[in-house]
């Protein structure tokens, strides 16, 4: 079975979970690759980062540039770009 490399970007407090990094590139099963199979496969390479990329509403994803809808589940294909956005706080 082949596999596609996904770039990843972490952003505030998906970074500081994820142990300060900027980015990187995740490798899935090509067959049945989608933003659901990459939040969980995000939270096995990241346990610190699982709460935060498997609750929807508190994690939002952006292919390509694009917010993926909640609860829409979108294909991924060999270089993507996946930004994981948490929310803003502040006021």
């Amino acid at each position: 079975m082949s596999s596609i490399s996904v770039k990843i970007l972490f952003f505030a407090s998906a970074r500081e979970a994820a142990g300060g990094i900027t980015s990187a590139s995740v490798e899935l099963e090509s067959d049945g690759a989608d933003t659901k199979v990459l939040r969980t496969k995000l939270a096995s390479l990241y346990p610190k980062l699982a709460n935060l990329v498997q609750d929807e509403e508190n994690l939002t994803l952006a292919l390509n540039e694009e917010y993926v809808p909640m609860g829409e589940v979108l294909k991924l294909k060999e270089g993507d770009i996946v930004a994981l956005i948490p929310p803003i706080s502040g006021g």
